[in-house]
């Protein structure tokens, strides 16, 4: 019998708390996604702070409780790299030998060569951008002349963005399968994304049918020894990408956080074990990337009331865990707009933690405080954690399950 009948994982794309100390390797001396974000007014997150998320690392203007709910720290990636492909991965237990290759200065004339003979189209752009900037700058272009768009980022990713209109959306999805067989050996990048977007010049807009293609991940991980031991695995948001389809028996899109936190309370409605497994990307597309901390503060104020709504739901037997990948500090004192290299937060947390009367609101508890899990020197801690409760062991990280049942118990009593 699994310690926890169900596990709720919630990713909250980005949301990094503080730079790791290999961060000079990568520009990042400095960079807090969290920290900076807290810095630059009050935040109203009495949720995440009940479960600890000031107690993890100093944030101004929030103050640590004193008697936390649940267990909380912070993850390392072990893994070379700073995007959504090696923090997942690391979270399934997978460390990566090598970072995937990322194209300062855009994708070499072998790899555009064989691209646009495949897709019998020349393509504009070809360099790193903003999603809306490249839009902005090429969108009436390809509009004009039919040719998709190529661009990148500081992160290991070929994107593709075509009007809807112009080129269909099972043409761009074609024209990303293609890229895909392409990028191998040493251009073997993380993710093809496709990026449909809608509208008039100055008007464009993209549309929620973005499509990722990713790296298929190795054998075995998370998903895959969940599978062997029948667990039902559900998908919610870019789940299905990030580990291309395996192990992952139901899955839905989101639209946004919002949608998401929908769709995640309805699959606890409908789905009474195993993993539900998210990942809510509106921090990192909207806000991260754009260096909008202001939007980004609100992001992750509208998370909190969410999750106040959601709380409520979890029964004694489910484990909520929350996290991020990596982070995106939009703090303009730094002009790049790539993720950056940090440190992830972790909130473990069930009812069984906290006495009945408190679990609905995490209001008045009784006076056990709850456990601070340190920094943990790899992201794949959350998988061997969420694989233990399952009976199953993944190549990598070590499981903090026997903790978070020490302390149920101990409120218990």
């Amino acid at each position: 019998m699994a310690p926890f009948r169900r596990v709720i994982w919630i990713v909250l794309d980005s949301v990094g708390i503080g730079a790791l100390p290999d961060a000079a390797d990568y520009g990042d001396i400095g960079r807090s996604t969290l920290g900076h974000i807290a810095e630059s007014r009050p935040l109203k997150l009495p949720n995440l702070l009940k479960l600890g998320l000031a107690n993890i690392a100093p944030l101004k203007n929030l103050t640590p409780t004193e008697l936390p709910v649940g267990a909380y720290g912070k993850g390392a990636t072990h893994s070379p790299g700073k995007d959504t492909t090696t923090g997942h991965w690391e979270m399934a237990g997978v460390w990566l030998p090598q970072a995937f290759p990322v194209y300062k200065h855009g994708f070499p004339p072998a790899v555009m060569d064989a691209f646009e003979t495949r897709i019998g189209r020349k393509t504009i752009g070809n360099k790193p951008a903003s999603g809306t900037e490249i839009l902005k700058e090429l969108g009436e272009e390809h509009v004009r002349t039919g040719k998709p768009i190529v661009y990148t980022s500081g992160d290991s990713v070929f994107q593709i963005a075509a009007h809807e209109d112009v080129i269909p959306i099972a043409e761009l999805y074609c024209m990303c399968e293609i890229a895909r067989e392409i990028l191998d050996g040493p251009h073997r990048v993380g993710r093809v994304i496709a990026r449909p977007f809608t509208g008039t010049p100055g008007n464009f807009t993209r549309t929620p049918r973005r499509h990722d293609y990713a790296v298929d991940p190795p054998k075995p991980m998370l998903l895959d020894v969940l599978a062997e031991k029948n667990v039902p695995v559900f998908g919610v948001g870019k789940i299905l990408d990030i580990y291309n389809g395996r192990g992952v028996e139901t899955y839905v899109t989101t639209q946004s956080n919002t949608d998401g936190m929908e769709k995640i309370t309805a699959a606890v409605r409908e789905y009474p074990d195993g993993l539900i497994f998210s990942n809510l990307v509106d921090f990192d597309m909207l806000y991260g990337h754009r260096k909008d901390v202001e939007g980004f503060a609100k992001s992750l104020e509208e998370f909190d009331a969410l999750l106040g709504d959601f709380l409520p739901l979890l029964t004694p037997d489910d484990l909520l865990l929350i996290t991020a990948d990596h982070g995106c500090d939009p703090d303009p004192r730094w002009e790049t707009t790539d993720h950056s290299r940090e440190y992830v937060p972790i909130l473990a947390y069930s009812p069984r933690m906290a006495p009945s009367a408190a679990a609905p609101s995490l209001g008045s508890r009784s006076e056990i405080a709850g456990i601070n899990l340190g920094v943990r020197s790899t992201l794949a801690d959350m998988g061997q954690t969420v694989a233990q409760n399952f009976g199953a062991k993944i190549p990598h990280g070590t499981s903090f399950l026997t903790e978070l049942v020490g302390l149920a118990s101990q409120v218990g009593r």
